[in-house]
């Protein structure tokens, strides 16, 4: 809801406090366009770089600003700066690519604007600068890419970083029908892995040691194993006929469970680490030298990566927001983050009050 050309933005505090404060309204600049907001996540990154800590970093990476927060924003154009792009027009709905890279850089050029060298180009909606937890959001056109039909803005919101890190693990993996592919932590990353991989033709399983998150990944299709049986290496062994997974994308970032993922790969599988944070401590020469593992990092797709993935699920006919289990309005913002960093959730979203109404009459 807008007043007189105010709007709400929430500002994260740290120490698990936020605040809903009013802006003016931005008009567009040279090659910006001011997008309504319909729908923008919460990301795990945000509650461990921002919300729990104390003094969050302002510096590098993730630094952030005090800007307003959501770096997953979806919207619609409402107004267009000079020099923009025919192609872009008002009403035309889009995700936002959450990295706003210097345009000039080796990596900006080949369209990994997560990976952008410079120190003072390199800007993170919702980080250095406002995001999408908003009435309006300004955007520079080149962060766009247009949300195909019939995919909803709450779908263009998972895509936006949570569905596009996961397909990015995928791509590394190289992933095909060839593949069995064990999926470590199913929070919303894990979630959007498993599914992509059972598109891409491989066999999944998912792994997680929350009854709850089982049991949504269970709802989704996706067979989950209980992390903390103290049989499960055994039982991925015998699921996968005595070989183990050909690949283990983590997605979990705790120790254990990336220690499993390595113990139980076959040889000459691909591992993929995804989920933030935490560490892993291995024998190098039993477990990745003998077995002849590859091991990926893996961040954020790129720009073109994420036009992709939006072009193959309107192919797949697979509707991300499938992942979302609660959606709030900006003001409301307060009681969203306290239930995501519950962990007793899955995607958690804020939206529009007709973005939200809709997805609430399709459940």
């Amino acid at each position: 809801m807008t007043t007189d050309n105010i709007m709400r933005g929430v500002v994260i505090k740290g120490s698990r406090r936020v605040a809903i404060q009013d802006y003016a309204i931005p008009v567009p600049g040279v090659g910006e366009v001011l997008l309504e907001m319909q729908a923008s996540g919460l990301c795990g990154s945000d509650l461990r770089a921002i919300y729990r800590p104390e003094n969050p970093k302002s510096e590098g990476a993730e630094g952030y600003r005090g800007v307003i927060a959501g770096h997953e924003p979806c919207g619609k154009i409402v107004a267009i700066g000079q020099n923009v792009s025919p192609e872009w027009k008002v009403n035309d709905r889009v995700v936002v690519y959450h990295i706003h890279g210097c345009g000039s850089c080796r990596e900006c050029r080949a369209g990994r604007f997560i990976s952008c060298h410079s120190e003072t180009g390199r800007e993170a909606y919702g980080w250095q600068r406002n995001g999408g937890h908003s009435d309006y959001i300004l955007t520079s056109a080149a962060d766009l890419v247009r949300l195909l039909e019939p995919l909803s803005y709450i779908d263009g919101s998972v895509i936006a970083c949570g569905l596009g890190t996961a397909y990015a693990a995928t791509l590394r993996a190289q992933i095909s029908g060839l593949d069995t592919v064990l999926v470590t932590g199913m929070g919303p990353v894990g979630l959007g892995a498993a599914l992509l991989a059972q598109k891409e033709g491989a066999n999944v399983y998912g792994l997680e040691v929350d009854p709850a998150r089982r049991q949504a990944a269970e709802e989704l299709g996706i067979y989950t194993l209980d992390g903390a049986s103290p049989k499960v290496k055994e039982t991925i062994i015998e699921l996968t006929g005595g070989y183990g997974p050909s690949v283990v994308i983590d997605c979990s970032g705790h120790p254990s469970a990336r220690l499993t993922g390595l113990e139980v790969a076959r040889e000459w599988a691909r591992i993929v680490f995804v989920g933030e944070g935490g560490s892993v401590t291995f024998d190098v020469s039993p477990l990745v030298i003998h077995k002849s593992l590859t091991i990926y990092g893996s961040w954020v797709c790129s720009i073109s990566q994420m036009e992709s993935l939006v072009e193959n699920l309107v192919k797949w006919k697979l509707f991300p927001e499938k992942v979302v289990s609660h959606v709030f309005s900006v003001h409301e913002a307060e009681k969203a983050y306290a239930l995501f960093d519950s962990g007793k959730s899955g995607k958690v979203i804020i939206a529009s009050e007709e973005e939200a109404k809709r997805w609430k009459e399709s459940k």
